[in-house]
């Protein structure tokens, strides 16, 4: 336990129980040698292409791809649905290409899973775009589980059974979506009642804007993203998951504990913003571990991944 207010595991080289495999992946000692060892790995896969894809509106980058489950327990029963947001920083560079080996590997793990493309920024290095980013993913999160069952099948989902995820700035998007119940009634993205969601898991998530401006995480992203640091406050206060608490939605963060893209402190003032508004979130700090091994099939932590998923949605 890092914080007494919020529970938080630091899992270890040679742990026992669920945690035992989960240590630090071999790479160089040197913290940029083993960041930039971590980053290679997570991008050396070849794209995983999708069983289906959907349109959930009429630009082009309104679309989600599926995955089928498989493995094991895949076809035994409907797979339950998890919902993917790639990161990248909000930025267009980064679509959900590269997270579809994560994709793959969870469906291999007897998940549905539905690989969310959004708008991002409008070219080079700039952050998202407002309004249409969170009009993207509040659609979308609208729309899935019926997209879901059309695209799969009923026999291959269960969409009673979904669960949110997301890495860095879509482990920012998913917190988002799952609190928009939150919002205020005259907030264009306001819904009436909680989701129905078994909760979410977010990978080395954007969850505190205040933390993530105050660290300069990304280089400057989250002003970017509401359009300028004159609209953090304004802005963030709809946006940010650390203003939009309590959900009654349960969270679990899994985040390396060596992460210099978005360093750890981040997650841990998201754990204290919650247990400040009286709701609890799982926090797994992952000994030794950087940014991009959460969404690494090769890596130790994507089967932490898998496996908290698995505990809220069974």
């Amino acid at each position: 336990m890092s914080d007494p207010t919020s529970p938080s595991d630091t899992i270890p080289a040679g742990a026992d129980g669920r945690a035992d495999a989960v240590g630090p992946d071999p790479a160089p000692r040197d913290p940029a040698g083993r960041a930039a060892a971590e980053e290679a790995s997570a991008f050396s896969h070849a794209p995983v292409p999708p069983d289906a894809t959907a349109a959930y509106g009429e630009h082009p980058d309104q679309i989600v791809d599926f995955y089928r489950p498989r493995g094991e327990a895949g076809g035994a029963r409907p797979g339950p649905l998890v919902v993917l947001f790639h990161g990248g920083a909000w930025r267009a560079p980064y679509d959900r290409t590269h997270v579809s080996p994560l994709a793959g590997f969870l469906a291999g793990h007897g998940f549905a899973v539905a690989s969310v493309e959004y708008r991002r920024g409008n070219g080079g290095t700039v952050a998202g775009r407002w309004p249409d980013t969170f009009d993207d993913v509040a659609a979308a999160t609208d729309a899935v589980q019926a997209l879901a069952v059309a695209a799969l099948g009923a026999e291959a989902v269960d969409v009673r059974r979904t669960v949110l995820t997301g890495h860095s700035a879509g482990g920012h998007l998913a917190l988002w979506a799952a609190a928009r119940h939150v919002l205020p009634p005259g907030s264009r993205w306001h819904r009436p009642a909680a989701p129905a969601l078994r909760g979410v898991v977010a990978l080395a998530p954007i969850a505190d804007f205040g933390a993530a401006v105050e660290l300069d995480v990304c280089s400057g992203a989250v002003a970017q993203l509401l359009g300028g640091p004159e609209q953090l406050a304004a802005r963030g206060a709809e946006t940010d998951p650390a203003a939009l608490l309590p959900t009654g939605i349960a969270v679990t963060v899994v985040h390396g504990d060596a992460d210099d893209v978005v360093p750890p402190q981040v997650a841990e003032a998201f754990a204290a913003a919650s247990a400040k508004a009286g709701e609890e979130i799982q926090l797994t700090l992952l000994e030794g571990v950087g940014h991009f091994p959460v969404i690494d099939p090769a890596a130790d932590a994507a089967a932490v991944v898998a496996e908290e998923i698995a505990q809220l949605a069974w």
